[in-house]
C-alpha cells in the first residue's frame, strides 16, 4: 500500500503469478470520527484459451441452398471479439446475403458460386492479453446446377435424370429457431436482438414492437438490419419484439420476449448530515431494482445490529431516525442495497458539531454576465446549526426580497433576468446562534454578442469564387473570436480558404465545398453562431441521371390493435434515384365521409412501421404515400379497414360566442364537432348560461347537432357567462370554459352634451364634447360622429343645397379635427354617441363661422382689341373669393425674339373692375401678363395670358392671343405663320410675273442698256430663259420680319458656276452690285465668278433673289 494513502498496489512484473491475487478486495479508511469502507473489488486474471482441436469437414452446399459455418470459440475472460478472414488476412465481405451473428457463426441465406473456397477462417481476440486464436480454416464447395447437370450428363448418358434447377424459396429463420423465444437484460445495458434468415432471394429483415413503437433515438440497426440495437434499456422497453423476414415469395417471423431486470440504482443515496447537539435529524436510503432490493444498515462498517448502541439512533427499514443528538452520535453509516443482480454502497457520515458560520466563497468575488441573462452569486457556507442567509445590495442597502430574486438553499442568489441596473456590490450574511459573517461580490453587466450581418445562402458554379459575411457586434470590454465551419467540422486546411476580419471566402470552389458553413462567435461569457448553406453547380450543365417520383408503397399491413392506437407497416416501391425523404399517412373515415382522404402524420423515408393515434367510432383505413425531392408517389392500396369503439367526446365545441341580435335577447353560436370528433352515435350539446355579476343559477338546455341557441326574453345589453359542452350516447365531453358575452344592443339614450368648437384657421377647426355615460351608451362604444355642413358663405350671402359631411372619430375620445372647410363661411355641427346597433340622438346644432382666406385665380382672363401699341385685358372674379376683394394687380413684361423677359411692370386695380386697356405698348411685342385677386389676408394664385401688339394699322398681322398657362421663355417663329406663308407667295408670284415680262419683251427684240454688251460677249452656255423653266417656290425666310419695301431686292446667297447652269441669272450679276433697274435692264457688268459676300443677317431689309427662293422652297 502507497504511503500516506489508501491506493493498494499489486506488481506481478518482478514475479508472481495474477491467480495468486484472485479474490474480491475491500477498502476501510477509519479515524476517531468513525470508519468508512469501499465497494467490493473483484480481482480476476484474464484468460485466453486456444481453440480445442477438431477435424472438420469440407462443405459441399448446392447452389441456392442456406449455410452456416460454426466458429465456436474457446471461453476466455473478457470474451474475445470475433471476426472471419481469409489466408492473406482480408476480411471476408458481407452483406445482407453473407453476415456475421452475434454469436461469431457465419450465415449465408443462400450461396452462389462466388462462395467456394477453402480459407474461411474464424479468428478469436482476446484485448487484455493482446493474443489473436485462429481456428483451422473451413472448406466451402458450391454446386451449380449446370455443372451439376454436365456431371450427370456425361455419367449417365442414357438416363433422363438431372438435378432439378435453382428454385427460389420463401424465407426460413436460420436464428434463433422456432417461432418464439426470451432474453433478459438488465437496466442500462445495451440490448441486442438478432434474426438471420435463409431464402432465395434473400430476405429483408424488418423489426416492430408489438403493442408499441420501438423508443425513439435509442434504436438502432445492425449488420444489414439482422441485429435490434437499443441502448441504455429500461424497465418500459420491455416486451415483445417481432422480427419479420421478407421477399418475394412470403414471410417468416420470430417473436422475442424482452424482459428488463435491474440491479439495485439509487432512488435517495443517503447524504452526509451535519447536525448540531440536541437537534434531529433523518438519513434516508432508497434504491429501486428488478426484483426489489434489500436494504442493510451498517454503523463504522459494522451491522448495525451489533453496533454499539446509541440511544438518538432509531432504524426504520430504509430510513435512520435521530432525536435529540449530542456529540458522541457522530458517526460514519453504510447503506447496503442488494438484490441477485448486484448491489449498492453508499457511506453517510453523520458529524454532530456546534459551529459558528463560515463562508467560503472568495471575498470580492467578480461575477460577469451577459444582460438578460441569469446571474448566480455563489455564497457557500458552513456551520452548525445551519446558518440562515441573507443577501443586501450596495453598502447600505435593504435586505433583497421579492420575485425578481431566487434564493436557493446552498446560499445562492439567483437573479433571473439581469439587466444594465443589476450590476453593483452584494453582501451575504450568514448567521446562526453561535455568531455571523458577511462576504462581498461584485456583479458587472455585459452588452450581449450580435451577429447584425449573418452569412446567406450561395448558389455558385464550379470554379468560381463566394464569400460569406459574418458582422458583429459586441460589448467593447469582451475580446471575440470568430470561428467559421464546415458542416459542423473545422474548415479544410486549404490555401483557397481565406478568412477575413468579417467573412470567409472561397477561392476556385470546388463540388467538394458544397455544404454548411457556419460562423460562431465566442466570448468569455456567451456564444452566438449563424449558418448558411453553399451549393455548388456545374458551369455547363452536364447530362444528369433521370430521377422520378417513387413507386408507391405495398404490402400494408395493420398489427397491434388498441382502442386509441393501431401499427402501421409497408414495404416501399422503388426510389427511381431519388432516395426517399419521408411517408405520408393519410386516413379515410368511411363512416362519416367516405372516399374523403385526410392527413394523419407523416415518417422519415428509413421508418416503415408506425403507430397511429385513433380516435374512437371512426371505420379507419390507411394509405401511405412516398415522398421524395421529385415529388410524391401515387396512393397505396388502401389497407383493410379498422373500426374502433365508441366514447364520450374528448372535446367540447370551439369559438363559443354570445351575441344578441335584438335587444332582448342573446345569440349562443359555436363551431359544431366534426363527424370523427363526435366519438360515438348521438351527438347533443349541453348549451348553459347565467346573467354575470348577479348571484343566479345556471340554466341549461340540451340541443340536437347544431350551432345556434337563442335566449329570448334577456335585459338589453348585460354581460352573460356562457358554455356549451358537448355529449353522446355515451356520457359527456369534459367541462367546458366559460365564455363571456352580452345580449342585444340597443340605440344609444342620450346625446353627448357641452359641445364647443375652436377654429383654429380658415380651413381648420376643432371640437369638444363631454363622453356620455357608458350606461346609456346601451351596447358597445364604437366612437362618436361628427356632423357638420356650411350654411352659407360671408363673402356672397347667398344659400344653396346643404351637403352634410361625417367624421368618425373611434373609441371613447372627446375631441376631433375638422378638416377642408372653405374660408369665411357658416357651419352648423352636431355630435351624436354611436354603438354597435346605431348612433343615438344628436346633440343641439352648434353655429361657428370660418374665417377670411386668400381667393382662388380669377375665372377667366381675355386679351381683346389688339392695336399697335396697345391691348383690352378683361377678367372674370374669383370663383371662391374667400373673403371680401380689396384689389387686383395685374404684372406683365414683354418677350423678346431670344428667349429673354423684359422688365416686370406691376399695375394694382380697384376690386370692382373687370376690364383695363394697357397703352403706350411696342407694336409687333409679344406680353406675358400675370393676374391675381386679394383680400385683407393677402393675395392669392395668379392666372398667366400671352399676347402681341399688331405690326401695322391695316390689321394685316393680328396679334396672337395665348389661351392658357404659357411659360416665360417661349417664342413665335414667324416664318410659320400662315398669314405670313402667304404674304410671301404673293410677293414670289408679283416677282415671277416680272420676269417673264422681262424675258418676253427681250425675245421680242427690245434694246436694253445691256444688250450689246451681252452680244460682245456672246457666251454658248449662257440660253434666255424660257416660261416653262421659270418656276419659283414660295419664298420664306425665317431671319426677316420686316415689311417689303417697293422696287427692293435681295441678291442671291448663292454662287453659281457658268458651266453647271443655263438658265440661272447670278451669272449676270454678283452680290449686292447685281440689281434689276425699274425698266428691268440689269446695273453692272458682267465679270467672273468671286467669292460671295457674308449676307447681314437681320440687319436687311430686302427680299432674296428668286432663284434663291426656289431652291428654299425646293
Amino acid at each position: 500500500m502507497k504511503p500516506n494513502s489508501g491506493t493498494l498496489v499489486i506488481n506481478i512484473m518482478n514475479g508472481g503469478k495474477a491467480e495468486a491475487y484472485e479474490g474480491v478486495y475491500q477498502c476501510t479508511a477509519r479515524n476517531e470520527r468513525g470508519a468508512a469502507i469501499s465497494n467490493n473489488i473483484v480481482i480476476r486474471p484474464s484468460r485466453s484459451p486456444l481453440w480445442t482441436k477438431e477435424k472438420l469437414e469440407p462443405n459441399h452446399v448446392r447452389e441456392g441452398d442456406s449455410l452456416v459455418l460454426h466458429c465456436r470459440p474457446p471461453v476466455g475472460l473478457p470474451p474475445p471479439i470475433i471476426f472471419w478472414m481469409d489466408n492473406a488476412f482480408q476480411r471476408l465481405p458481407q452483406s445482407e446475403r453473407v453476415s456475421q451473428g452475434l454469436n461469431g457463426d457465419l450465415y449465408f441465406s443462400n450461396v452462389q458460386p462466388e462462395d467456394s473456397r477453402e480459407d474461411y477462417i474464424c479468428y478469436a481476440r482476446f484485448n487484455h492479453t493482446q493474443t489473436i486464436q485462429q481456428k483451422q480454416p473451413i472448406s466451402v464447395k458450391v454446386f451449380s446446377m449446370d455443372s451439376l447437370n454436365d456431371t450427370i450428363a456425361a455419367n449417365l448418358s442414357d438416363t433422363d435424370i438431372y438435378a432439378k434447377p435453382v428454385t427460389e424459396r420463401q424465407p426460413v429463420l436460420l436464428t434463433p429457431t422456432g417461432s418464439t423465444s426470451t432474453k433478459v437484460e438488465l437496466r442500462g445495458n445495451v440490448l441486442l436482438l438478432e434474426c438471420i434468415a435463409a431464402g432465395l432471394p434473400t430476405p429483408v429483415i424488418r423489426w416492430i414492437k408489438e403493442g408499441g413503437e420501438l423508443p425513439a433515438n435509442r434504436t438502432f440497426f445492425e449488420n444489414f438490419k439482422k441485429t435490434l440495437k437499443i441502448i441504455d434499456v429500461s424497465e418500459a422497453d420491455s416486451g415483445n419484439y417481432k422480427c419479420i423476414a421478407r421477399n418475394t415469395l412470403g414471410s417468416a417471423h420470430h417473436v422475442i420476449s424482452v424482459t428488463v431486470k435491474a440491479a439495485p440504482y439509487w432512488i435517495t443515496a443517503p447524504r452526509n448530515l451535519v447536525l448540531s447537539p440536541g437537534e434531529d435529524g433523518t438519513l434516508i436510503c432508497r434504491a429501486n431494482g428488478n426484483p426489489k432490493p434489500s436494504i442493510s444498515w451498517l454503523a463504522n462498517g459494522v451491522p448495525i445490529a451489533i453496533a454499539p448502541e446509541d440511544p438518538s439512533r432509531k432504524v426504520d427499514g430504509d430510513t435512520i431516525i435521530f432525536s435529540h443528538v449530542q456529540e458522541r452520535s457522530s458517526a460514519v453509516y453504510q447503506c447496503n442495497a442488494s438484490n441477485e443482480y448486484g448491489y449498492l454502497l453508499s457511506n453517510a457520515f453523520v458529524n454532530v458539531l456546534a459551529e459558528p458560520p463560515r463562508i467560503l466563497t472568495p471575498a470580492n468575488k467578480l461575477y460577469q454576465v451577459i444582460a438578460d441573462s441569469p446571474a448566480l452569486l455563489d455564497c457557500a457556507y458552513f456551520g452548525s446549526p445551519k446558518p440562515e442567509i441573507e443577501w443586501f445590495k450596495g453598502v447600505k442597502g435593504s435586505i433583497l426580497r421579492g420575485n425578481e430574486y431566487v434564493f436557493h438553499d446552498n446560499g445562492t442568489l439567483e437573479i433571473p433576468v439581469a439587466q444594465k441596473n443589476s450590476a453593483g456590490t452584494y453582501t451575504c450574511v450568514a448567521r446562526n446562534e453561535l455568531g455571523k459573517i458577511q462576504n462581498e461580490v461584485q456583479l458587472e453587466i455585459k452588452d450581449p454578442t450580435m451577429i447584425i450581418k449573418q452569412p446567406e445562402y450561395k448558389v455558385i458554379q464550379r470554379y468560381g469564387q463566394v464569400s460569406f459575411e459574418c458582422i458583429i457586434k459586441h460589448d467593447s470590454t469582451l475580446l471575440p473570436t470568430v470561428t467559421w465551419l464546415k458542416d459542423n467540422d473545422e474548415l479544410p486546411d486549404d490555401d483557397r480558404f481565406l478568412v477575413g476580419k468579417d467573412n470567409l471566402t472561397i477561392m476556385n470552389v470546388t463540388d467538394k465545398d458544397d455544404g454548411t458553413y457556419t460562423c460562431i462567435v465566442n466570448t468569455t461569457l456567451d456564444s452566438v453562431s449563424a449558418s448558411a448553406v453553399l451549393t455548388v453547380v456545374a458551369a455547363p450543365p452536364t447530362p444528369a441521371i433521370i430521377y422520378a417520383r417513387p413507386n408507391p408503397p405495398f404490402d400494408l399491413e395493420l398489427t397491434g390493435q388498441l382502442e386509441r392506437s393501431i401499427d402501421l407497416s409497408w414495404i416501399p416501391g422503388d426510389e427511381n434515384n431519388s432516395p426517399i425523404t419521408n411517408f405520408v399517412i393519410e386516413y379515410e373515415d368511411a363512416l362519416h365521409e367516405p372516399g374523403v382522404w385526410h392527413y394523419q402524420t407523416e415518417v422519415p423515408g428509413t421508418q416503415t412501421t408506425v403507430q397511429l393515434k385513433l380516435s374512437p367510432y371512426v371505420n379507419y383505413s390507411f394509405r401511405v404515400i412516398a415522398v421524395n425531392k421529385i415529388g410524391r408517389s401515387q396512393p397505396s392500396e388502401p389497407s383493410e379497414q379498422y373500426l374502433t369503439k365508441s366514447a364520450s367526446p374528448d372535446e367540447n365545441p370551439a369559438n363559443v360566442q354570445g351575441i344578441g341580435s335584438e335587444p332582448d335577447n342573446l345569440v349562443i353560436t359555436w363551431e359544431p364537432l366534426k363527424g370523427f370528433q363526435s366519438n360515438g352515435p348521438g351527438l347533443q350539446y349541453k348549451v348553459s348560461w347565467r346573467q354575470k355579476d348577479v348571484d343566479d343559477e345556471w340554466t341549461s338546455v340540451i340541443v340536437a347537432n347544431v350551432s345556434k341557441y337563442i335566449v329570448s326574453g334577456t335585459p338589453t345589453f348585460v354581460p352573460y357567462e356562457i358554455k356549451v359542452q358537448a355529449l353522446n350516447d355515451l356520457g359527456y365531453a369534459p367541462e367546458p370554459s366559460e365564455v363571456i358575452g352580452h345580449s342585444g344592443e340597443d340605440l344609444p339614450m342620450v346625446a353627448p352634451g357641452n359641445v364647443q368648437v375652436h377654429v383654429i384657421n380658415s380651413t381648420l377647426a376643432k371640437v369638444h364634447w363631454d363622453p356620455v355615460p357608458l350606461k346609456t351608451v346601451r351596447g358597445h362604444l364604437q366612437g362618436y360622429k361628427v356632423y357638420y355642413w356650411k350654411v352659407q358663405s360671408l363673402s356672397r350671402r347667398s344659400r344653396r343645397h346643404v351637403e352634410k359631411k361625417i367624421l368618425t372619430f373611434r373609441g371613447n375620445k372627446t375631441f376631433g379635427m375638422l378638416p377642408g372647410l372653405e374660408p369665411y363661411s357658416s357651419y352648423k355641427l352636431n355630435v351624436r354617441v354611436v354603438n354597435g346597433k346605431g348612433e343615438g340622438p344628436a346633440s343641439p346644432d352648434k353655429v361657428f363661422k370660418t374665417p377670411e382666406g386668400v381667393p382662388s385665380s380669377p375665372s377667366f382672363l381675355k386679351i381683346t382689341n389688339p392695336t399697335l401699341d396697345s391691348l383690352t385685358l378683361e377678367w372674370g372674379s374669383p370663383t371662391h373669393p374667400n373673403g371680401v376683394l380689396t384689389s387686383y394687380t395685374l404684372k406683365f413684361q414683354p418677350i423678346n425674339n431670344t428667349h429673354e423677359l423684359g422688365p416686370l411692370v406691376e399695375i394694382r386695380i380697384p376690386a370692382n373692375e373687370s376690364s383695363l386697356i394697357l397703352k403706350n405698348l411696342n407694336y409687333s411685342t409679344r406680353y406675358k401678363f400675370y393676374f391675381n385677386a386679394q383680400t385683407s389676408v393677402g393675395s392669392g394664385s395668379q392666372i398667366t395670358e400671352e399676347a402681341v401688339t399688331i405690326m401695322d394699322e391695316a390689321g394685316i398681322l393680328r396679334p396672337a392671343v395665348g389661351a392658357g398657362k404659357a411659360m416665360a421663355s417661349r417664342q413665335v417663329d414667324i416664318a410659320t405663320q400662315g398669314w405670313f406663308i402667304g404674304l410671301m407667295c404673293a410677293v414670289a408670284l408679283l416677282i415671277l410675273i416680272l420676269l417673264i415680262v422681262c424675258f418676253i419683251r427681250r425675245n421680242k427684240g427690245g434694246k436694253y442698256p445691256v444688250k450689246e454688251k451681252e452680244d460682245a460677249h456672246a457666251d454658248p452656255e449662257i440660253q434666255p430663259m424660257k416660261e416653262d423653266d421659270g418656276t419659283f417656290g414660295e419664298y420664306s425666310d425665317a431671319e426677316d420680319h420686316k415689311p417689303l419695301k417697293k422696287g427692293s431686292r435681295t441678291p442671291s446667297d448663292r454662287t453659281v458656276k457658268k458651266e453647271d447652269s443655263d438658265d440661272s441669272l447670278v451669272d449676270y450679276g454678283e452680290g449686292v452690285n447685281g440689281q434689276f433697274n425699274e425698266d428691268g435692264s440689269f446695273i453692272g457688268q458682267y465679270s467672273g465668278k468671286k467669292e460671295k459676300e457674308p449676307a447681314e443677317g437681320n440687319e436687311s431689309s430686302e427680299a432674296p433673289s428668286p432663284v434663291n427662293a426656289m431652291n428654299s422652297f425646293v
